[in-house]
């Protein structure tokens, strides 16, 4: 069954004949650039937005990734930090996100001769709250693994099969995902943000989130890694970094690492209406 999504994703790129694909460097989008590539060769662009809300690291991973598949590979900027809409923070500030970014993709494949822009948008990520999904379907924007309901297990399956190292890299949503509806986003925000979640992973942590609540980081990890942490880690010292990056305060989650946790409000929300 895996094996035959495969061959049907493609299928998908011959028909296509021509795709620029929306490139973050995450598992899903690395596939479906690999598959991109494999099908088209220099038919296939993969671009991948340069912004205050992407780390780093996130795009000198994209860049080694894509030479290592071998698709051509672009860097554009894009400017949603400079949308009141989007540094609001609003529960849709992801729809203002995607709408900035493919009002920028889109036009760069027509100039280009692209007749499709294809992001990586998985079969999971239409059950989860994305309004930036929205977004990008109303810019012609298509979605090869969730139209053939590849599942992100799936996308892992398949980058294993595959050979790709970055099989079973873990999640990385932008920096805005850190901080909790209806507080501003800033850049100055975002690079502490950033600072903290790059100080975490050189100490040889992968999965985690620094929160960011007013003044206050709120570490998550996963549960099983906690303990070790506490035992293991300076926590002075690591307090004192994070207060150079602009925090007051530090904490850890002891709910631990879970990916959307920030959306539980709209569960919360919604429950409390029908009440």
């Amino acid at each position: 069954m895996l094996l035959q999504k495969l061959e049907q994703l493609k299928t998908l790129f011959t028909e296509m004949e021509m795709a620029l694909i929306a490139y973050s460097g995450g598992v899903d989008s690395t596939l479906v650039a690999k598959i991109a590539y494999d099908v088209l060769g220099d038919r296939a662009l993969a671009v991948t937005a340069e912004s205050p809300s992407l780390l780093p690291e996130e795009l000198e991973d994209a860049r080694i990734q894509a030479a290592t598949i071998g698709i051509r590979h672009q860097v554009v900027q894009t400017h949603e930090i400079e949308n009141p809409n989007y540094t609001a923070n609003p529960v849709n500030r992801c729809y203002f996100c995607k709408s900035e970014l493919h009002d920028t993709l889109k036009p760069l494949a027509q100039q280009l001769g692209y007749p499709y822009v294809v992001d990586g948008v998985n079969a999971d990520d239409l059950h989860d709250y994305r309004p930036g999904i929205q977004a990008a379907k109303e810019r012609g924007a298509r979605s090869p693994l969730a139209e053939l309901s590849i599942t992100k297990a799936e996308v892992r399956e398949l980058s294993k099969y595959l050979g790709l190292p970055w099989w079973d890299k873990p999640a990385q949503p932008c920096l805005s995902s850190r901080f909790p509806y209806g507080e501003e986003i800033t850049i100055a925000k975002l690079q502490r943000v950033g600072r903290a979640e790059i100080y975490l992973r050189k100490l040889g942590l992968k999965n985690l989130r620094v929160r960011s609540e007013g003044e206050t980081a709120k570490i998550e990890l996963p549960p099983e890694q906690i303990k070790e942490f506490v035992l293991t880690t300076n926590l002075p010292t690591l307090v004192s970094a994070f207060q150079e990056f602009g925090f007051i305060y530090v904490t850890l989650d002891l709910e631990g690492y879970r990916s959307g946790k920030l959306n539980q409000v709209l569960t919360f929300a919604s429950t409390s209406a029908k009440v």
